[in-house]
């Protein structure tokens, strides 16, 4: 199986091993007993592209290499609408209060299995990062430069319904 099958080895429910076996067209581990199936489906992830005080709020993740900022995104939590999801993870990360927040669109990430729900957030608030974030950055929306990934591509189709004709740059390498 691939890197994000999730480590898993045993099924949860018997503790047998699990094997891999084709469950309609894709391989997936499975319990030889059939109790239980690991189909690996992508998480959601909710990304907001903040807009504060006239700017477009990017933040620094503590793991990213310097001079490398992004979207506010967090994973969805059990009985949360995507976009309150996206309201608390602004919260969360920025001390940042949604005002509104509106789909921009849905984001492919298969390089870590992830399936990202995009929303522009007007914020309002004081900004104090979280201990995720290291640094943040208020930025024109015309100076925005977007990358080629799941995030960039919601940016580029942010700035296009705003009549700018999106400029893509390289996501940095660690």
């Amino acid at each position: 199986m691939s890197e994000t099958d999730g480590g898993y080895r045993y099924c949860p429910r018997c503790a047998a091993p699990l094997v891999s076996a084709v469950l309609g067209e894709r391989e997936r581990l499975t319990c030889p007993t059939g109790h239980w199936t690991h189909w690996d489906n992508p998480l959601p992830v909710l990304a907001a592209l903040v807009e504060y005080e006239g700017s477009i709020l990017l933040a620094r993740n503590a793991a990213w290499p310097e001079k490398t900022f992004s979207l506010i995104t967090g994973f969805m939590e059990r009985d949360e609408t995507p976009e309150a999801g996206a309201a608390r993870e602004l919260k969360e990360e920025t001390n940042l209060d949604a005002e509104a927040v509106s789909l921009i669109g849905v984001y492919e990430f298969m390089r870590k299995n992830e399936l990202i729900i995009a929303y522009h957030v007007q914020a309002r608030g004081e900004v104090r990062l979280s201990e995720e974030l290291l640094e943040y950055r208020l930025i024109a929306p015309e100076k925005l430069r977007a990358w080629r990934t799941g995030t960039g591509y919601a940016m580029a189709d942010w700035l296009r319904g705003r009549g700018f004709s999106p400029e893509f740059v390289d996501w940095p390498s660690a």
